[in-house]
């Protein structure tokens, strides 16, 4: 969702690895975006009398579906934004043991707390709050999706998503699958909405709250709209994460982990090591390690379970792309391996790294979604924790130092919501993953991600 009205009349899936268009699907009329919502609202009903037990049941179903369709699901992720079908399989397991550890902790996070009162005459539970409107990103089609819906059924509500259009046959492959698990009708719901649509189903009374991950743009125009509506809404936006490689790293390592954090998605993830800030003792040594694994990277069709960078989702993103890895070299920066659009059959950009990168040139300043990395040089680590702090974003970033105690004091000082250390970023239902700064707000995963969609309602019980 890129603004908040649309020239676009439906959903169009282009297979980007042969350009073939795959489906058509025309935006919801009035009357289907109706039927979706009240249907999202009258399983609502129903769910939120649900137990605990009966929710965690629920969810370990859910497991072994998408298990049991693990190939279908990552051969849709192929088809549909270029996903390596080995990284999509990685996925949808990744999605199964979402759904069994909210099944284990669940209900636990859900538990009514004592307050601190005396007599204990007052305490906190956690109730649904109803349907909740999920605007989602294409580079994840079942991740993304489940780690907000997992917790947010758990907690009781339903579900109502609005995939990205290049994705919907993912969406839908995704519903079809976990109503097939038992899934109760309308609970997880999927809704072909354009953005006119979206204005009408947060300002709905039926509709509790909204999360959204996407850019700055969307995230802005949403969150307008839910403060307009007094409703609560989630944002994960964009990233420009820093890889912050100390004097005292284990380089080899540091390499690797650049390597995944930088190039795994074909670099289509907003926490992500998007700006690789290396001590100046270590720069060379590091740089030419980084760019002989990367010119090694395989490349090529999604289906081949030998690929590691498959192409782009879109073309339009890799015109974009193209724009800021030129705007960066003319400004200066220094290109050491690829730079350009790949000839031939499929929607690739080469893998690409950039030297001499310095703050204010366009890939230091804004997000590079794809398979660019950018090497930027300190000269200590008060510099690098500097220049990781110069960015409107805030997601995500890595330290890597063999002196963890220095690297936890520095991660202190950085401004993110989420800091690695020895280790590339990732997400993980055990710990809580979100931004700030323009890289949004509120929590998902963990017990943050399950308590955000509930109303945590005071009770006090005088004798």
């Amino acid at each position: 969702m890129t603004a908040l009205s649309s020239a676009q009349t439906g959903a169009v899936s282009r297979n980007p690895f042969t350009g073939d268009v795959i489906t058509v699907l025309p935006f919801a009329a009035a009357a289907e975006v109706e039927h979706a919502l009240e249907s999202s609202w009258q399983a609502f009903q129903g769910w939120r009398k649900s137990d605990t037990d009966a929710r965690a049941s629920l969810l370990t179903a859910m497991a072994h579906a998408l298990r049991n369709h693990a190939r279908e699901l990552a051969a849709m992720m192929s088809d549909e934004m270029g996903k390596p079908i080995v990284q999509g399989v990685s996925e949808v397991e990744k999605s199964a043991r979402l759904c069994e550890w909210y099944a284990q902790h669940g209900p636990l996070f859900l538990q009514p707390e004592p307050a601190l009162v005396e007599n204990n005459k007052a305490f906190v539970q956690y109730l649904p709050l109803g349907p909740i409107l999920a605007i989602m990103p294409w580079n994840f089609p079942v991740w993304q999706v489940l780690r907000g819906a997992v917790p947010i059924i758990m907690a009781g509500n339903s579900y109502l998503l609005k995939p990205a259009p290049n994705v919907m046959g993912c969406a839908l492959l995704l519903e079809k699958i976990l109503t097939e698990a038992g899934v109760p009708a309308g609970l997880f719901r999927v809704v072909n909405a354009d953005n006119d649509a979206v204005s009408t189903l947060i300002n709905d009374r039926r509709t509790a709250a909204v999360t959204l991950t996407g850019s700055v743009r969307a995230g802005a125009a949403v969150a307008a709209l839910a403060g307009a509506a007094v409703k609560k809404c989630v944002l994960e936006l964009g990233g420009a994460d820093a890889f912050i490689v100390l004097a005292d790293a284990d380089l080899d390592a540091a390499v690797a982990g650049a390597i995944s954090g930088r190039f795994l998605n074909s670099g289509q993830i907003c926490i992500a090591a998007k700006r690789i800030i290396v001590e100046s003792s270590v720069f060379t040594a590091f740089r030419d390690k980084f760019v002989a694994a990367v010119a090694a990277l395989p490349v090529g069709d999604p289906r081949n379970e030998a690929t590691y960078i498959g192409p782009m989702a879109r073309y339009d993103l890799r015109d974009e792309l193209d724009a800021q890895v030129q705007a960066t070299l003319a400004e200066g920066a220094e290109c050491l391996l690829g730079g350009h659009t790949m000839q031939g059959e499929g929607n690739f950009y080469a893998p690409t790294v950039l030297s001499n990168v310095r703050p204010g040139m366009t890939s230091f300043r804004q997000e590079l979604f794809g398979p660019v990395a950018s090497l930027i040089v300190a000269k200590d680590a008060d510099d690098a924790v500097a220049m990781a702090n110069d960015s409107e974003f805030g997601l995500g970033g890595s330290i890597w130092s063999s002196d963890i105690e220095q690297a936890t004091s520095l991660a202190a000082r950085i401004e993110t919501g989420g800091v690695f250390i020895n280790s590339p970023t990732f997400s993980d239902p055990r710990v809580p993953i979100g931004g700030v700064k323009n890289s949004g707000f509120g929590r998902e995963l963990s017990r943050f991600g399950i308590q955000e969609f509930t109303n945590a309602q005071t009770v006090w019980r005088e004798s």
